[in-house]
């Protein structure tokens, strides 16, 4: 179990399922790797990446943060998300979540959360904010 909580901060964004972010507390951080990404969101800020590695298994960037974000998000301050596609799974009171689709978004998507998504087939593509450091 990489983290537990009770108290995330879901996310809502146009077309997307929720995101939910974890408190720093809520995650057993020794699991996390900090790799040399950036991306910036207009909205957050920049945000930074982790590598999750659990017995000697390593996932590529699979959560991010935002350690300074903009005013209107500083409740997301610190607090990890994580790609669930990226993971062995990730649960929302008791049920898996299906990741949203494309490798850019980190929304999950549970029953009761209809779609369309960006990043859904046939869905157009956004334009995403330029990348800052290496890939």
């Amino acid at each position: 179990m990489v983290a537990d909580t009770r108290r995330a901060l879901r996310v809502l964004e146009t077309s997307h399922p929720p995101t939910f972010y974890i408190p720093p507390e809520d995650v057993r951080k020794e699991f996390l790797r900090s790799v040399e990404r950036r991306s910036v969101c207009e909205w957050k800020g920049l945000a930074r990446y982790f590598d999750l590695e659990v017995k000697g298994r390593r996932s590529a960037e699979a959560a991010w943060s935002y350690p300074e974000p903009t005013p209107d998000f500083e409740a997301l301050r610190e607090h990890i998300a994580f790609y669930a596609g990226r993971t062995d799974g990730c649960y929302v009171d008791g049920e898996k979540v299906q990741p949203q689709a494309g490798s850019f978004y980190g929304g999950w998507i549970t029953a009761e959360i209809r779609g369309p998504f960006k990043g859904d087939p046939g869905i157009p593509p956004v334009r995403q904010s330029p990348e800052i450091g290496s890939q």
